[in-house]
């Protein structure tokens, strides 16, 4: 699977497997006009677009993003990792008490009370459940494993989100990383 991105000039071409939903507006082709903001210093590295999808670029290809960036005057941003926080209780390590508090407290300042924690975290339970009990991530999970997890091959198909469900479920995961956006 190729994810290498392209950047030409004005505009980034995503691989065909960027996990971008089937009939999206976004395309395989984003114009830099379209890109809101990026973070070449995110796990993986981000692009923003205006319409609040985050798309990835492989690590290794920071430096192109920054210089994109850069040529097309591009903000870069830095915001919260809310979906890490969210999905922190399904890392391969101990959630502790003090651990729990400082996340609830992040979570808190995007916006996200207890409740609505609790509802996405259940949300995504089975998928997110299974998807670390084959990687055994215990340092981080985020947007990206929860996109890469919804819609995996090898996960268990009722597991997956349905070809049918995919683009709402992707602009319901893009509006939640949304929340820890700063505002400019």
């Amino acid at each position: 699977m190729n994810l290498h991105v392209v950047f030409a000039g004005d505009h980034v071409r995503l691989p065909k497997s960027a996990a971008v939903p089937a009939g999206s507006a976004l395309g395989g082709t984003i114009p830099a006009a379209a890109v809101r903001d990026a973070d070449p210093q995110a796990a993986p590295p981000e692009i923003r677009t205006v319409s609040g999808a985050t798309l990835f670029v492989p690590a290794e290809q920071r430096a192109e993003l920054e210089n994109f960036c850069a040529a097309n005057r591009i903000p870069l941003r830095s915001r919260p990792d809310v979906w890490g926080d969210l999905l922190e209780p399904f890392l391969d390590t101990e959630f502790t008490p003090e651990r729990q508090a400082v996340t609830q407290a992040r979570l808190r300042r995007a916006g996200l009370g207890a409740d609505e924690v609790a509802g996405i975290r259940a949300r995504v339970a089975p998928v997110m459940r299974a998807y670390n009990a084959v990687h055994q991530d215990w340092h981080h999970l985020g947007l990206a494993d929860l996109l890469d997890a919804a819609t995996a091959g090898w996960m268990p198909e009722h597991l997956r989100i349905k070809s049918g469900e995919r683009a709402a479920f992707y602009a319901w995961a893009m509006t939640i990383a949304d929340r820890g956006r700063p505002h400019s």
